[in-house]
């Protein structure tokens, strides 16, 4: 399967995920919101250059606010991880090696402390700022980072657990195109 059909099956199926399963949980103490939608971004290839990837982002975002009717509110936080998303990757891994080896993020092309430092930064970086534009204020400064720290474990142990749920094959990269 191509790497494009596979993106735009992944696109479909964290956005249906997102919608019509974790969006019908009901919150614990209006606390604990489980987000996975944003694990799409993660997974997209090293290859892809940065305004692709902020546009990409940019339209799954929107096509999710589109559906939960929150204009603009995930589309920021996935643009946003997005924006980071390289920076972060050129400070984890040694450029020459994996980055021309392996097509995209995983557990085995970048290992495990690096793949998993990676998560969780971009986890709560687009939790902080998602319910950071949620509330628009700090309001209570300590319910605000119990929110962000609640929401955010919730989200990593879904991630954690799709990774190994759903594992994927490190895939090469050939000089073939």
């Amino acid at each position: 399967m191509s790497n494009v059909v596979k993106n735009i099956l992944r696109f479909i199926l964290f956005l249906l995920m997102q919608i019509f399963v974790l969006n019908k949980v009901p919150p614990l103490h209006q606390f604990i919101v489980p987000y996975l939608y944003f694990l799409f971004i993660l997974w997209l290839p090293f290859s892809i250059n940065r305004f692709a990837l902020l546009l990409v982002s940019f339209v799954f975002g929107l096509t999710l606010d589109y559906f939960t009717g929150t204009y603009g509110l995930h589309a920021a936080c996935c643009s946003l991880i997005a924006y980071i998303r390289p920076f972060l990757l050129n400070l984890l891994i040694p450029q020459e090696t994996t980055e021309q080896s392996y097509i995209e993020p995983s557990i085995r092309s970048m290992g495990g402390a690096p793949y998993s430092l990676y998560v969780v930064l971009l986890t709560f970086i687009h939790h902080f700022y998602l319910v950071l534009i949620e509330w628009l204020q700090f309001g209570n400064f300590v319910f605000f980072l119990g929110k962000v720290a609640a929401t955010t474990g919730i989200s990593l142990l879904l991630i954690f657990a799709t990774e190994m749920f759903f594992f994927r094959k490190a895939k090469y990269r050939t000089n073939a195109a």
